[in-house]
């Protein structure tokens, strides 16, 4: 029987579990402070707990489920690791350095089945979900590797953009915020974290319902549903109008900014044309939304799709600053590593089934 990650638990979940099996209260807080605080990677270095507790935890969890197994780091100090789960499945953590701190982009989903025909995740169809202590665990092992550099350095941002569509993985998206906020724990402030979803509206309502504090980024890509449709298949069940009334929703209920995320593809979706029906569309909430004009990282499988030109880019971003909508283009990080999401995790499985 493959074993449960602990990091799965909330605080109040691995609470609930102790005391169902004999145990005091107060040894969820010791074995809390063990695994988030003293970062213990084995249950026998929790030294101050009772040995019957230890057994028990390890005769049903398991405090290391991945494994490294390669790690790129870029010039620029952005770290791309591939892990390996239990089962064998890859899956992709990147960190990245700003001014402002250390950022992790976390995976929920072995796979994508959102289909975002630019995509390098979306090469490989969703295996299944991770569980809540897969996606806490990607953080844990990066806040390990920073503590072997001994140079203090804390992980203090988290997107949740790696591969997968976290809405479809609503559940266990919701454990790991809980855990990785845990002022007990990691203590990781929810306006530092960053969910991003392809705008699976249904869930927006739940996401918005659970006032959860972090931040949201709608990854939008195109201004009408024509051209999102043929590039976003997920446009076909959740058509812009679907996520503008749900994010209206949103809005009205949390008053919270939103992201959106538009990635410039050459001669598709980069025209002052489609600019100005971004701003069109975003005109009723220019005051409350930000969007983040990124530049698009070419994909072998998608050679239909290039980088658009710098030109291009400063006329898109001039056309929305004219219309008075708040935007950026965003900075690169780890060009130099299979910066595109999905990538470094194809190219392996490609390898692999070369040899």
């Amino acid at each position: 029987m493959r074993k449960e990650s602990i990091y799965g638990l909330t605080f109040e979940q691995l609470t609930e579990w102790l005391m169902e099996h004999g145990h005091k209260k107060y040894r969820a807080t010791q074995v809390w402070d063990y695994l988030y605080r003293k970062r213990a990677t084995d249950f026998s270095e929790m030294t101050d707990v009772n040995t019957d507790c230890i057994q028990v935890l390890a005769d049903n969890f398991s405090i290391q489920t991945l494994t490294e197994h390669v790690k790129q780091e870029s010039a620029d100090g952005t770290v791309k690791f591939l892990f390996k789960l239990k089962d064998g499945n890859l899956i992709e953590t990147v960190l990245m350095k700003h001014k402002y701190g250390l950022s992790v982009c976390v995976t929920t989903q072995v796979g994508c089945n959102i289909g975002c025909s630019f995509c390098a995740s979306g090469l490989l169809a969703k295996n299944r979900d991770l569980s809540g202590g897969e996606i806490v665990e990607q953080i844990m092992n990066v806040q390990l590797y920073l503590d072997k550099k001994e140079q203090d350095e804390h992980v203090s941002h988290i997107v949740v953009m790696g591969i997968g569509e976290p809405f479809d993985n609503f559940e266990n998206m919701l454990d790991f915020i809980h855990v990785v906020t845990d002022r007990k724990g990691l203590a990781i402030a929810a306006r530092r974290i960053t969910v991003s979803t392809s705008g699976l509206a249904n869930k927006l309502y739940e996401f918005t319902d659970a006032q959860l504090q972090v931040n949201l980024a709608i990854s939008l890509h195109a201004p009408n549903n024509e051209l999102r449709t043929k590039i976003m298949k997920i446009n076909r069940a959740f058509p812009i109008e679907k996520l503008m009334e749900a994010l209206d929703y949103y809005l009205a209920k949390t008053n919270r900014r939103i992201t959106i995320e538009y990635i410039l593809l050459k001669d598709l979706n980069d025209h002052p044309e489609e600019a100005e029906q971004l701003a069109d569309l975003l005109d009723n909430k220019k005051q409350r939304v930000y969007v983040n004009l990124i530049p698009y990282n070419p994909v072998d499988e998608h050679s239909q799709y290039q980088r658009s030109d710098q030109e291009s880019v400063l006329a898109f971003y001039d056309t929305l600053k004219k219309r008075g909508v708040n935007c950026k283009i965003r900075q690169e990080h780890g060009t130099d590593i299979d910066a595109a999401c999905g990538q470094l995790r194809s190219k392996q499985m490609k390898k692999a089934e070369a040899n």
